[in-house]
């Protein structure tokens, strides 16, 4: 099944009552755009999932990244109160930029839900096809979901550090490259990156129309950044946009790669760990 729906498709899958749709439009500088836009019109159905409320844990400064991963049971609750079922068929869509609902999609994955979906294109690309949107709340009944947690998905931070002498990582940063090579810094108080670690921006994952490149090309370019016996991982500022080159791979279908939750936030809070710059 690919990673993405059309959102032709998802509009003949409305009434179908394992589908599940949930909507995850955030800004990053206005923390309550998400909820605000999604009061204003949704996807019929689509229940609202909050970046920093529900797919985050709390901040622990100093200690954790700007999006920690919360505890998989405590994410659990959220998904049951979102009626998500084991059998659910899971759609989430965010603005259109593909990193919040690739967030979204790869947390879903890894606490068990095995069938989710991205709409290609997000709210923008439904709204262009002028398919049904309203601001009526969905009815919800909680459901009996169950966490299966694949503890295969991500790495931990010491689990990074241990390898950097002997890499068994390929370690792919998904920021900007000036972020990347330490010239600027908006958002945390170091710059830089992992030391060993390539560059990969997660908007090149896309074209200037805001689709996904054809899978054929997404292969060819993240096949670059490969080497042979070394595990793909992927990280980036707090753990989120990574998943948008997450959902770049399983689009491309290239399977086996991870993530690295904690990124470089939590990367930067131990002083013993290493910081790199430049592009190189």
């Amino acid at each position: 099944m690919s990673p993405f729906i059309e959102p032709e498709v998802l509009a003949t899958l409305l009434n179908d009552p394992k589908v599940v749709v949930l909507d995850a439009r955030f800004s990053l500088a206005d923390p309550k755009l998400g909820q605000t836009l999604y009061s204003q019109g949704h996807v019929p159905g689509a229940r609202y999932i909050d970046l920093e409320k529900d797919l985050s844990a709390p901040v622990v400064p100093g200690k954790t990244s700007r999006h920690p991963l919360p505890a998989p049971d405590v994410f659990a609750e959220r998904v049951r109160a979102f009626g998500i079922k084991k059998d659910s068929h899971v759609v989430v869509y965010d603005d259109g930029g593909h990193a919040m609902a690739a967030r979204a999609w790869w947390q879903l994955r890894w606490i068990g839900v095995k069938c989710v979906q991205v709409l290609h294109g997000g709210f923008k690309s439904w709204s262009a096809g002028r398919y049904p949107v309203t601001t009526d709340l969905p009815e919800v009944s909680a459901s009996d979901f169950i966490e299966d947690v694949d503890h295969s998905l991500t790495v931990s931070a010491n689990e990074v550090m241990e390898q950097l002498q002997n890499p068994v990582y390929r370690l792919i940063d998904a920021r900007a490259p000036e972020r990347f090579a330490g010239e600027v810094e908006p958002l945390d108080k170091k710059a830089g990156h992992i030391p060993g670690a390539v560059c990969h921006p997660f908007t090149s994952n896309m074209d200037d129309s805001g689709s996904f490149l054809p899978a054929e090309q997404l292969q060819q370019q993240l096949g670059r950044l490969m080497v042979e016996g070394l595990q793909p991982v992927f990280y980036c500022g707090s753990g989120v946009t990574a998943c948008h080159n997450l959902l770049a791979m399983e689009y491309a279908g290239m399977k086996g790669a991870k993530l690295y939750p904690g990124s470089w936030s939590e990367w930067i809070t131990d002083e013993s760990r290493p910081i790199a710059t430049g592009l190189e």
